[in-house]
């Protein structure tokens, strides 16, 4: 059996996606490249030269549990670990790392969102292997391993990585974690030539997340040990439903990353995009003459630099726009310019 595992989280609902991402069929699910493919089958496919099918673990909220196994039949329903609640990326790789740790004490994992985007599968796959085989090895067992994308432009979207680009090797340790910049910032970092975005997928060995979960976390250690004897039993789910709540809502990045003292990044350059924002969707799809991207029955007038996403049934006249955002699903409507596409979690809340 291989000790090498993959976490898939997929519980979020994609808002700033919103109307296309909702509650009840959230962006994970979706193939808003026009694939043929959702987002997490996308991703799992990706890791399967690495992982066997077997090592899977995805993490979801209950209600989207049967949406999983429809897009990844090759998994089993014990394979699928359903939170009662959402309570951010700390407590969601905590529960994997206990079941797998109930399995695998000796395991070797990655950690990936559900929902980006990789051109390159192929340096993937390498970049990921080189990081398992880093985390595997004797000295570095206490490592925590981020994959680093060396930037093409500067970007407000994404978090930072500040390496020490002096060190030689493929693997850097990494000085800081920077929050998302305004745009300012963001140049002097590209220009620095020392900073990468943040890709949010994670390397290490359980040994060494453990150890920096015991020593950054330990109020969240100390309620998930209390049912480690029930990890991979019929009572695994009801410890969790009852306890979960009871978790600091926090993200693996300030409970863990920020804190660790053994913490590298690899700087890669794989075609990465998050596809957190229509305005990477834009970046990411085919435009007409006008650079408009169209899904859907619309025709355009006078329109140009602009995103026209209508639901398959429906049809569109778009006039007079310019760096806009125009989506039609499921009985709602947004239009709103391009540049303010970060507001739109905000304006679901009003809804």
């Amino acid at each position: 059996m291989s000790n090498r595992f993959c976490i898939i989280m997929a519980g979020g609902i994609g808002s700033r996606f919103w109307p296309l991402s909702k509650n009840n069929y959230p962006k994970q699910f979706l193939d808003v490249l026009g694939t043929g493919k959702s987002f997490i089958r996308s991703t799992f496919e990706r890791f399967l030269p690495v992982v066997p099918a077997e090592n899977f673990l995805v993490v979801t909220n209950a209600a989207y549990k049967d949406m999983v196994l429809e897009h990844l039949p090759e998994l089993k329903p014990e394979q699928v670990l359903c939170e009662p609640m959402r309570r951010n990326t700390a407590p969601c790789i905590a529960y994997a790392n206990y079941r797998i740790m109930s399995a695998c004490p000796d395991a070797s994992i990655v950690v990936t969102p559900a929902d980006h985007l990789v051109t390159n599968e192929r340096e993937f796959q390498r970049i990921i292997s080189m990081g398992m085989d880093f985390v595997e090895e004797p000295a570095h067992r206490e490592a925590l391993l981020t994959i680093g994308i060396k930037p093409s432009r500067p970007e407000t979207g994404y978090g930072y990585i500040n390496v020490d680009a002096d060190e030689k090797g493929d693997i850097k340790p990494v000085v800081a974690f920077k929050e998302k910049p305004n745009l300012e910032t963001a140049k002097e970092y590209l220009a620095a030539g020392s900073y990468l975005w943040n890709a949010g997928i994670f390397v290490w060995s359980m040994e060494g997340i453990q150890k920096a979960y015991r020593s950054y976390l330990p109020d969240m250690v100390k309620l998930f040990d209390q049912g480690r004897s029930l990890f991979g039993t019929a009572k695994e789910q009801e410890f969790i439903n009852e306890m979960f709540g009871q978790c600091e809502n926090i993200s693996i990045d300030y409970g863990v990353m920020e804190r660790s003292q053994s913490r590298y990044t690899i700087p890669a350059d794989f075609g990465w995009s998050d596809i957190g924002t229509w305005g990477s969707l834009f970046e990411h799809t085919a435009h007409d003459e006008h650079d408009n991207s169209v899904s859907g029955h619309a025709v355009l007038e006078g329109t140009q630099h602009t995103v026209v996403n209508i639901e398959a049934g429906y049809e569109a006249v778009v006039q007079g726009l310019d760096r806009y955002l125009v989506a039609l699903r499921d009985k709602s409507l947004l239009v709103c310019r391009l540049e303010d596409e970060q507001e739109i979690k905000h304006w679901i809340e009003k809804l």
